[in-house]
């Protein structure tokens, strides 16, 4: 099972910075959540993994990634905003899809300002039937997502044969990112040629279809490092290394650092 590191239980409105409050990979590595989020950036500007495809953002953007889809995002210096993490067992109707919204118009924004706001101030002050409160407040955030018309021209009624391709592995990449299995092993599930599929998701993502999933291996192993008690042997067998050695070595070839290095300065840093 995918490892969720600081599961909430409760609806949460915090800033950007929060969502990578121990680096930057917590944002920028291709991974999945077990919870919906939602990211409003009301300044800067930045790309974003969704879908299969990559793509830019600028300020009043709505970035909406449903639990269990592949997703990353790489803030500007300059990004400000807030993010709405919903857990799965929330009985909020979120939207299906991944969503990008454009949101221009200065009442749409003020209106999504508002309920955040007025989240943060339940999930603060714990008021009488804050819990529900929160559910309702998401609840109509839900809907005004949904009502909003999606940035850019109109998607096709059927997608590319690229674009599905790299939709499916990417779905793939969540479901099965285990260091046993190769992006080979992926391509012949899905009845292509790792070429093939090299070359569509770099098209498509920005990204080799080999690096997405060494990405989603590496957010697993370094969320593993900073928020659990595993030994490394205990990381390296569930993952898929064959060996701790196998494991330290693929950890210092993408990061410059040994694991132990890398659990024990993300430790130091935090409060």
């Amino acid at each position: 099972m995918p490892f969720d590191p600081n599961p909430i239980e409760e609806i949460q409105v915090i800033p950007l910075s929060r969502l990578a409050a121990d680096g930057a990979w917590q944002t920028e590595l291709a991974h999945d959540r077990g919870e919906h989020l939602l990211v409003w950036i009301t300044r800067g500007q930045g790309r974003f993994l969704m879908e299969g495809y990559q793509r830019g953002f600028s300020p009043h953007s709505a970035l909406f990634f449903p639990a269990r889809s592949l997703w990353s995002v790489e803030f500007g210096r300059q990004c400000l905003g807030q993010a709405l993490r919903i857990p799965v067992s929330a009985p909020v109707a979120t939207p299906d899809m991944p969503l990008h919204l454009k949101i221009s118009d200065p009442r749409e924004q003020a209106r999504l300002n508002a309920l955040l706001d007025s989240i943060l101030q339940e999930q603060t002050g714990h008021p009488a039937l804050w819990r529900r409160a929160l559910q309702c407040y998401s609840e109509l955030i839900s809907i005004q997502l949904r009502r909003l018309p999606p940035s850019g021209p109109l998607p096709p009624a059927r997608p590319s044969a690229a674009r599905r391709l790299s939709q499916s592995y990417c779905q793939r990449v969540c479901e099965y990112y285990d260091a046993r299995t190769t992006m080979a092993d992926h391509a012949a599930a899905l009845n292509v040629t790792p070429t093939h599929l090299t070359r569509v998701c770099k098209a498509e993502t920005g990204k080799t279809a080999a690096a997405l999933l060494t990405e989603r291996q590496l957010y697993a192993a370094r969320s593993l490092l900073v928020f659990s008690e595993l030994s490394m042997r205990d990381i390296a067998e569930r993952i898929g290394f064959g060996s701790p050695a196998y494991f330290t070595r693929f950890i210092t070839l993408h990061t410059g650092q040994t694991p132990s290095t890398l659990r024990k300065s993300a430790r130091m840093r935090r409060p």
